[in-house]
């Protein structure tokens, strides 16, 4: 499985959604149901994923598909 594939993963398995809705607009102000929950939730999942542990700074940040992305970077995650 690629990186792409489990960071996509992710989303699917928190928020319940198809991929194909996961772009860059999908956001905790676009999408109802992302709630601190949810957001903890991919954190966790996206932690346990890539092996690596977010700052805090970047937890509080992580408020978009997009923005993850960038996050993930950081970490030296290549998506």
């Amino acid at each position: 499985m690629t990186n792409i594939e489990k960071y996509n993963d992710a989303f699917v398995e928190v928020f319940g959604v198809d991929s194909a809705v996961l772009n860059d607009s999908f956001s905790k102000d676009s999408v109802e149901s992302w709630d601190s929950v949810h957001q903890l939730n991919i954190i966790a999942l996206l932690e346990e994923s890539f092996d690596v542990m977010f700052d805090p700074e970047d937890i509080m940040e992580f408020t978009s598909y997009g923005k993850g992305r960038e996050i993930l970077k950081k970490y030296e995650v290549e998506l």
